[in-house]
């Protein structure tokens, strides 16, 4: 039985952040020991009994700090069990359908044997960094898409199976 998780991420603006602390927080709630950490400040996924990753996608890719993340610890995540999410989709298309991974993604489940992937609505609100942010909202998208009970029914989906 894994004890010992990692909910990791890499996020631009927090939401997938706080898509990872919901996640952590049920896996918590299973009796489950969890590190909830920014992707670039992890020394290692080595210490782990079980790994979820998730990062936002932006133009088509991963967030750059999940996928050095899965790079770096290639080794270590092929041999626990991993699960992947995305976040991003700035309309409710999310929690109507499933919406398969970016190709990057994809190679990285098929190389890392992960076990499933899902992908979260995202959220863009005022004040978000970057001028590819700014010139959404400025176009009237964005807004909180996250489906916080869907993530938190993946979240004790995990934490069923690494505890039965």
């Amino acid at each position: 039985m894994a004890t010992n998780v990692l909910v990791t991420y890499g996020t631009t603006n927090g939401s997938t952040a706080r898509i990872a602390e919901a996640v952590a927080e049920v896996l918590r709630t299973d009796g489950l020991t969890v590190d909830a950490l920014p992707a670039r400040s992890v020394p290692s996924a080595a210490s782990y009994d079980a790994v979820v990753v998730g990062g936002g996608v932006y133009a088509g890719r991963w967030h750059k700090d999940a996928r050095r993340f899965v790079r770096r610890e290639g080794k270590a995540l092929a041999e626990r069990p991993l699960w992947l999410f995305s976040s991003g989709p700035l309309d409710a298309s999310a929690s109507e359908r499933d919406i398969p991974p970016v190709p990057g993604v994809r190679k990285a489940m098929v190389r890392l044997d992960a076990r499933e992937h899902i992908t979260f609505g995202g959220c863009l609100e005022e004040g978000a960094k970057g001028w590819v942010a700014r010139m959404i909202l400025r176009g009237g998208k964005g807004g909180d898409f996250r489906d916080f009970e869907r993530i938190e029914e993946w979240a004790a989906r995990i934490g069923r199976e690494l505890t039965s």
